[in-house]
């Protein structure tokens, strides 16, 4: 299983995330996207309006490394960040019923997960791993 559970109801209370994409001039390019955890593929599916004319769509295609990130504060007091990093491989995707979030997705394949805030009882720690490609 590339998440673990904890990882995966995270993600499934959440609405936005950012993904970042390399820019041709080599700069990254940064935006607000919805959350959406396939669990059928264990990736993260990005869609929105017209998402096939957009630049994050141009950069994954020109340069498919991508990192999609998801955080909020779980308390303010005490001060209590948590989060979600994936970093992978965009897959660029067009049609009828390609996601069961849309006909055009940019599909994140992890590679290496970071997280913090999502153990209670170790909410300071930061957790690292590798993903293996699937197949």
């Amino acid at each position: 299983m590339t998440f673990t559970e904890a990882e995966i109801e995270y993600l499934a209370g959440q609405r936005l995330g950012r993904i970042a994409t390399v820019a041709p001039d080599g700069y990254p390019h940064n935006r607000p996207v919805g959350v959406h955890y396939n669990a059928t593929e264990q990736t993260i599916d990005v869609v929105g309006y017209d998402l096939s004319d957009s630049t994050k769509w141009r950069n994954a295609a020109a340069n498919p490394s991508v990192s999609f990130v998801v955080d909020d504060l779980a308390s303010v007091q005490p001060w209590r960040p948590r989060g979600i990093e994936i970093r992978g491989d965009a897959e660029l995707l067009r049609g009828p019923e390609v996601s069961p979030f849309g006909d055009e997705v940019i599909r994140v394949h992890p590679r290496r997960i970071l997280t913090w805030g999502l153990d209670p009882d170790s909410p300071r720690a930061m957790v690292r791993r590798d993903v293996a490609p699937a197949g």
